[in-house]
């Protein structure tokens, strides 16, 4: 256990199964407002007279201050705690969406959306911290696996109400994720407990971050174990920013139908982090590491001769490389995360701050440059994929005998 918190306790208002739960709704919020709005692409193009290709930047409006924001979030936390930093950025959040549903031309769209972006990564930041302050080792992977159990859910429902509320139009999408936002407001005011004790706060300064960052950065370890899942995770959100081209597209799909991209993503994802829970305390770090790094590597070469062989990009064919991706990204990311984590028990906001940016920087040149140029050509995007998931791996490989 850590030196903080041994255990979640009545006194601190909810128990680790309510933890979980709750933690896992706030981590989710910021995936499904992107999934949620793909399936309206068209009718938003169509809506403010705009290309479709300029309607891909309402990701990347969202991606890029949700990156630069997200090394902010942690040390904030750390100084202030964590309960009034989330609710600060749930706030944010939710006045954000309220601005998107009452957007009318592409510009205040994408100002309202860059709002969102800058508090859409506070449940996740922060939440990895919290779980780092009330458990430690196999308990706490435990309780990243339960979470991620909760944030596998969103991205397959997400795009299927997403395509659901279109039938209201699609601002009906950003007016939904206003009031889950709310709900979540309400719910974590009265349910999370502080978990950062005042004793343990770090000083409140704008230097002190910095300082603590070029830290981290000129830590060898810690920049390899970063890339690694920002790289790894990657070959997989390649598939999601693209899901219009490769659902309507590749596979001759509808708006209806982004499920068959979502479905065999996530359900791999909470596959593998069921046996990641089963595995906790079971067998060596490295070699679970070393073992979703392998089953990764075989997504990429299915997903490459699904997109050269004919008749293979179809159903079924063409979703089985997402599912087992997914599921080696699960046995990979929650051990590497608590291996960061562990490197700085003082400053465990920041480290989450610092990897989630590594990851988010990523994603947002994935989804605002690679993605708009690649979408349409499925082979090009494999073998992207395929590049993202080696690069991962060169990353992870020097340090295969000390993450445990």
């Amino acid at each position: 256990m850590s030196d903080q918190c041994e255990e979640m306790k009545p006194e601190d208002g909810v128990s680790a199964g309510l933890l979980a739960v709750l933690l896992g709704c706030l981590t989710i919020l910021g995936p499904f407002s992107i999934d949620a709005v793909l399936p309206g692409f068209r009718l938003i193009g169509e809506s403010l007279s705009v290309h479709p290709t300029h309607v891909q930047q309402v990701i990347t409006a969202y991606l890029v201050p949700y990156a630069l924001m997200s090394i902010v979030h942690g040390p904030l936390s750390d100084a202030l705690g964590r309960r009034k930093i989330i609710l600060f950025g749930l706030a944010v959040f939710a006045v954000a969406s309220v601005g998107c549903g009452l957007a009318r031309d592409l510009t205040t769209l994408l100002f309202f959306r860059g709002f969102q972006g800058l508090s859409a990564g506070v449940g996740l930041i922060v939440g990895r911290a919290v779980i780092r302050d009330v458990l430690a080792g196999a308990d706490a992977q435990r309780l990243f696996i339960r979470i991620g159990m909760i944030f596998g859910i969103a991205p397959t429902i997400a795009p299927v109400v997403g395509g659901e509320l279109l039938r209201w139009g699609w601002p009906a999408t950003f007016w939904f994720v206003g009031a889950i936002t709310l709900a979540l407001l309400i719910a974590t005011a009265f349910l999370l407990p502080e978990t950062h004790n005042t004793e343990a706060r770090t000083k409140l300064s704008v230097s002190g971050p910095w300082r603590t960052y070029r830290t981290m950065i000129s830590e060898r370890r810690f920049l390899l174990l970063s890339s690694a899942t920002a790289l790894n995770f990657a070959a997989l959100w390649l598939y999601i920013c693209s899901a219009p081209s490769f659902v309507i597209g590749a596979l001759k799909l509808t708006e209806l139908d982004f499920a068959w991209l979502f479905a065999p993503a996530i359900a791999g994802m909470v596959a593998g982090n069921f046996v990641s829970g089963r595995l906790a305390g079971r067998i060596k770090a490295d070699r679970q590491i070393g073992a979703g790094f392998a089953i990764c590597a075989l997504a990429m070469v299915l997903n490459v001769c699904v997109s050269t062989v004919n008749g293979l990009m179809a159903l079924p064919w063409a979703i089985v490389p997402l599912f087992i991706n997914s599921f080696g990204n699960s046995l990979v990311f929650p051990v590497v995360t608590l291996s960061i984590l562990d490197m700085y028990p003082a400053h465990r906001g920041a480290a989450s701050s610092l990897q989630a940016f590594f990851s988010l920087s990523v994603n947002a040149i994935i989804a605002g440059v690679v993605a708009p140029v690649i979408a349409a050509n499925t082979l090009a995007m494999a073998g992207v994929a395929s590049l993202l998931v080696f690069g991962a791996w060169l990353c992870w490989r020097p340090l295969a005998t000390i993450c445990n």
